[in-house]
């Protein structure tokens, strides 16, 4: 993106931070790191990594998201950025400058909102500063970059370099499903017009012609049949929702499949994660 949108995206989340709705009223600090603080012209995104307490509230929804298996920070990403897309968010990431990164401070609780939109003014384009160049990324993820996290990137490289789990990138197909118990579970969890619904529906899709028992298949968060008790072998995600049980769940020998992008109408692609096979 231009580094201009980059600074509109910067200076409304400080605005929005500013008002103080909940939960950003939780949000203790705002770092900036990457192409855009090192003065990029067309950064790749905007990298944030945002420091917050807790609450009662915040607590108990981060609860409710774990058992279903969503994502907890879907919120605050959408109170940070709004409607619009470009921040990269790290979530109680300070400790990436152990790392190496160096992490430019934006805002702190307690500061004026003013010095947070000065240190952003300071901010300055370099000409000679080029994007930066994603870090953990395997030829897996040619071409999905941007929407394969940080974090995700992160746990999936470090697996797949140990030998662990097996990557295949797919490109979803839509169609219909032979299995019609599992139809009408997707139809009854979303309206027809949701993306989940279409997302849900290509990757089971792709599993029956790969013929995984979709007996086995826990779908965003709820195994398909409920009377069926047989083991768990495969987790459906839809858009990183349920990332914070991957490790888990990977360790334990399911097989993960990670529609990276749910969308009405565009194409959509998938990693399927397969844990190897003890030698």
């Amino acid at each position: 993106m231009k580094r201009e949108r980059a600074t509109r995206l910067l200076a409304d989340m400080i605005t929005r931070l500013e008002d103080g709705a909940w939960p950003l009223g939780l949000v203790e600090e705002v770092y900036v790191f990457g192409s855009y603080a090192r003065g990029a012209l067309e950064p790749n995104d905007v990298d944030v990594v945002i420091e917050h307490g807790t609450d009662k509230r915040w607590l108990g929804e981060s609860l409710a998201a774990s058992i279903n298996g969503r994502d907890s920070y879907v919120g605050m990403r959408q109170a940070l950025r709004g409607r619009t897309r470009g921040i990269s968010f790290q979530f109680r990431g300070r400790s990436l400058q152990d790392e190496g990164f160096e992490l430019f401070l934006l805002w702190r609780k307690g500061e004026p909102f003013s010095l947070a939109r000065e240190r952003l003014a300071s901010l300055t384009a370099d000409p000679e500063a080029g994007p930066a160049p994603r870090d953990h990324m395997l030829p897996e993820f040619e071409g999905l970059k941007s929407v394969v996290p940080r974090p995700a990137r992160i746990e999936l490289f470090g697996r797949h370099a140990k030998g662990k789990i097996s990557i295949t990138p797919l490109r979803l197909l839509d169609g219909d499903l032979e299995d019609s118990e599992a139809a009408w579970h997707v139809r009854r969890r979303w309206v027809e017009t949701s993306p989940l619904r279409r997302a849900a529906t290509c990757a089971l899709v792709a599993l029956e012609q790969r013929s995984v028992d979709l007996g086995e298949v826990t779908l965003h968060g709820q195994r398909l049949f409920g009377r069926d008790q047989s083991a768990e072998r495969c987790f459906v995600d839809l858009g990183w929702n349920g990332f914070g049980s991957m490790g888990r769940l990977l360790d334990s020998g399911v097989t993960w499949l990670e529609v990276l992008r749910p969308h009405r109408t565009k194409p959509m692609d998938a990693l399927l994660i397969e844990p190897t096979p003890p030698t």
